[in-house]
């Protein structure tokens, strides 16, 4: 029973018999008999007007236009793209990441107009001739390269014109992701596998050498010895930097908050790469003046500088000169900026292999880069750090004209209240 309804019939009711009881007050005909009367109209006007009220109804077409209401707002918050089509394979309705896909989607077109895939629109008819759901895949590579699977099933309309018959559904999801995490862990293991592949077998080659041909040469003794030392060392810095680069991507989501002098780390590093330096030859200069601090991990960021200085003097050592410079940029009206720059005068780097410098194992040159002791690691370690500290790093560099690396790194803000005391460098 609608409340509404009954209650605007006892008040009518109501309003009746006291209209009725003021004329007779007026005329002076008021008595028991007839507040009696009143009283009686008022009652059977109540009830008569609660039978006889208005139903409040929702007709069919209503409770469609909310349904489907509801089913536009449920897939527009569907991050995944999905396609709702007829039997026909023609588009009913889309969502926002289905237009982002495929932007030539058009409602009432054939979907073959905006998705030309025949394993998708083969498994469209397989679903609605056996009414089961089935999976398929879908790649793109314009304008880059990604991978989804397809869901396909048959969705029941009953209320649909097409007297119940099934339309289908496409759920698409992107694969994308994960096919290049697990690109990048098979490339991962397959180029450890390599690097320490290579020492071991040199250090067993020399073993067998010794033991065998060489076993009374002593000359030949010490000097395999010695390449063994070297080899057994490039499996140890190999370890270590892999370790190094598993605790680093451990904590990356953490980001320091002690403030850390940048200025004095550098300082320290380039008086420990001097030694270096000076035996390849090369002049090593700091520029740098005054405190310089930001938020920071001490020990990894005199990796990052470490790194920086030790590609920069291997690789550079050909132009002579290595400068190392730590600098305040202002911003406004964002944070300051502190940022380290390592610039070499070497032979520089092609601009097909910078932005792959920071990969793991990618070197520009295999050979030169196992001479000079290198792992593979060095920048990937450098880019990992960074991103931690909240910083960026670009690297700038051309044939000829030498390498530039710089990291960003926001300044540090002591808060109200706090200490503003920085380690020592």
């Amino acid at each position: 029973m609608a409340r509404g309804a009954r209650r605007s019939a006892w008040t009518a009711a109501a309003c009746a018999s006291v209209t009725f009881g003021l004329i007779a007050w007026v005329r002076g005909a008021l008595d028991a008999p007839w507040i009696a009367a009143s009283v009686a109209a008022l009652v059977v006007g109540g009830l008569v007007g609660s039978l006889f009220r208005t139903r409040i109804q929702v007709t069919p077409e209503a409770a469609a236009r909310t349904r489907h209401s509801v089913a536009e707002a449920l897939l527009a918050n569907i991050p995944d793209p999905v396609i709702l089509v007829d039997r026909r394979a023609v588009v009913i309705e889309v969502n926002p990441a289905a237009r982002a896909l495929l932007p030539a989607l058009k409602l009432r077109h054939p979907l073959s107009f905006a998705l030309r895939a025949p394993d998708v629109l083969d498994g469209i008819e397989e679903v609605l001739r056996t009414g089961a759901p089935l999976k398929t895949l879908y790649t793109t590579r314009v304008p880059t390269e990604r991978a989804f699977e397809v869901q396909i099933g048959a969705l029941p309309m009953p209320d649909g014109p097409a007297g119940g018959q099934p339309n289908v559904v496409l759920f698409l999801r992107d694969l994308t992701s994960a096919r290049r995490l697990e690109a990048m862990r098979v490339d991962f293991v397959a180029n450890a596998s390599h690097e320490l592949r290579t020492p071991l077998a040199s250090l067993l080659g020399f073993i067998e050498t010794l033991q065998g041909p060489a076993r009374n040469d002593a000359p030949a003794r010490e000097r395999f010895l010695a390449i063994m030392k070297t080899q057994a060392h490039r499996m140890t810095r190999l370890i270590d930097d892999l370790l190094s680069l598993s605790r680093i991507e451990l904590r990356e989501h953490v980001a320091p908050t002690k403030p850390v002098d940048l200025a004095g780390i550098a300082r320290q590093m380039v008086n420990t790469q001097e030694p270096l330096a000076r035996e390849r030859g090369v002049e090593l200069t700091l520029e740098a003046e005054g405190v310089h601090r930001l938020p920071g991990e001490r020990d990894e960021l005199l990796r990052v500088v470490e790194n920086l200085v030790e590609n920069a003097v291997k690789y550079g050592a050909s132009g002579g000169r290595v400068v190392v410079s730590v600098e305040r940029d202002e911003m406004p009206p964002r944070r300051a900026r502190i940022v380290l720059s390592v610039r070499d005068e070497g032979p520089g780097i092609a601009p097909e292999h910078i932005p792959r410098l920071t990969e793991r194992f990618y070197r520009v040159d295999v050979a030169s880069s196992r001479d000079q002791g290198g792992t593979g690691l060095g920048l990937a370690i450098v880019k990992h750090i960074v991103n931690r500290h909240r910083g960026r790093l670009v690297i700038e560099s051309a044939p000829g004209a030498g390498t530039t690396v710089r990291a960003f790194f926001p300044e540090f803000v002591a808060e109200a209240g706090t200490a503003s005391g920085s380690e020592a460098g």
